[in-house]
């Protein structure tokens, strides 16, 4: 499968059915599993056999999609979530507890900003947010001694900006901590992060994986090649005795490759239940069949959109690392060289109420709390997914009150633009 082409890899990998078995992954729509012992089962509850017995914790369909997009991403071991935000949530609290301390980029998600910067600082854990233009030396300065991990996005959502991993990751390895990389904009199609030095990878497969507004879930995928061991004093829930599974240490029995998923399935998900349902799953290894196919037509709408909207004089200024014009094509050809995805992010002359007019007088783009789909749609962050942020932090993610972001479906690309050219008209 190593050797495999991504293509190959999206339509294949996760699932072998064998002689007479179903083709397509089966959903097993399962809560529990029937043993014939207690010995049997309490061998997995012991961590010394590998199985099923209840769905909260691990399904075989769910194991069969993370599996595929573990293939995907160059990964070891992968896991579902039931959204983008546990895949996050899950990924970091993973590693850190009461006292760690984040290095974030400040161009986030505001659901994740909001995640990190609120819900897990009453959790006991700081977070310090650093442009994603940051120095080596700006970088280097964020770090403290009791930081965990470093995160960003791949292609920051909506402001656009696209991530230096392999500086985000040499930092976060100077410094012996893990670098966590959102990919779910560009998807493994157009990026693999782990190949830059990302450790840890998070998707919110609700976006391109799924592809159809079809299902919500998440994923986290483990490159298998952080060193827990060699930094086992920054990690003692991987390198020290877990007591609540008769005293397990982790990075030793599972190892390198095995550690961080089996704890994040054994703690975390035993212990919050934010699993993928299985019918879910299902749903989204029907996107990730045809991922491949779709990436290119998303990318190829969003170029065409982007050049449209920069040639606009109702237009202050057109987000898209595609662009020549972009502060960030030069990374955009370093990490994303096919392309990076079909979102584009604009604002326009008049603020607020000049997005919110335009949007009103769209006939194809839908107005919706969604992106990354088949059909377009866009909003306006600053009134729905970022309006918890103040004007201030609103600046610092790049994201002015006047930004639209539109994502780009899979229509024909000349009406989307006569859809754009009449709500500006």
């Amino acid at each position: 499968m190593d050797q495999q082409k991504i293509g190959t890899r999206c339509v294949q990998a996760g699932y072998t059915p064998g002689n007479g078995e179903p083709r397509q992954i089966p959903i097993i729509q399962s809560t529990t599993f029937k043993y014939d012992t207690s010995e049997d089962m309490g061998k997995l509850f012991d961590l010394e056999a590998s199985g099923y017995f209840y769905t909260r914790l691990q399904n075989p369909t769910n194991d069969h999609v993370a599996a595929k997009i573990a293939a995907l991403e160059g990964g070891c071991a992968a896991m579902l979530t039931s959204s983008g935000q546990a895949a996050n949530f899950f990924a970091l609290f993973n590693i850190c507890e009461y006292g760690s301390h984040i290095v974030a980029s400040s161009s986030i998600y505001g659901g994740t900003f909001n995640l990190i910067a609120v819900t897990m600082a009453k959790m006991g854990i700081e977070v310090t947010f650093v442009s994603p233009d940051a120095s080596d030396e700006e970088l280097d300065a964020a770090f403290k001694d009791n930081t965990r991990a470093v995160f960003g996005e791949t292609i920051a959502n909506p402001a656009l900006t696209v991530l230096d991993i392999e500086k985000f990751a040499n930092a976060a390895h100077r410094h012996g901590v893990p670098l966590v990389v959102d990919n779910t904009f560009p998807t493994p199609v157009n990026c693999r992060p782990i190949e830059w030095g990302a450790d840890i990878v998070t998707h919110s497969t609700t976006k391109y994986m799924d592809g159809h507004g079809a299902a919500v879930g998440g994923a986290i995928v483990d490159s298998g090649k952080f060193d827990w061991m060699a930094h086992a004093d920054k990690f003692p829930g991987l390198t020290q005795p877990d007591d609540s599974y008769h005293g397990i240490v982790y990075a030793e029995k599972f190892g390198q490759e095995g550690a961080f998923i089996t704890k994040c399935t054994a703690q975390l998900m035993r212990d919050f239940g934010c699993i993928q349902s299985p019918q879910n799953a299902f749903l989204l290894n029907l996107g990730l069949e045809s991922l491949h196919v779709r990436m290119p037509k998303h990318v190829e709408n969003g170029l065409a959109v982007a050049k449209f909207l920069q040639e606009q004089p109702q237009v202050e200024k057109v987000s898209y690392p595609g662009l020549e014009s972009d502060k960030y094509y030069e990374l955009a050809k370093k990490y994303l060289p096919n392309g990076g995805c079909g979102v584009v992010s604009f604002e326009l002359k008049g603020g607020r109420a000049a997005a919110e007019s335009f949007m009103k007088k769209l006939k194809l783009a839908a107005i919706e709390t969604h992106v990354a789909d088949a059909r377009t749609c866009c909003l306006n962050p600053a009134t729905s997914t970022h309006r918890q942020l103040t004007d201030e932090q609103l600046e610092a993610a790049g994201i002015p009150a006047g930004l639209v972001r539109m994502s780009c479906g899979l229509e024909d690309k000349e009406d989307l633009i006569a859809d754009i050219k009449n709500a500006l008209s």
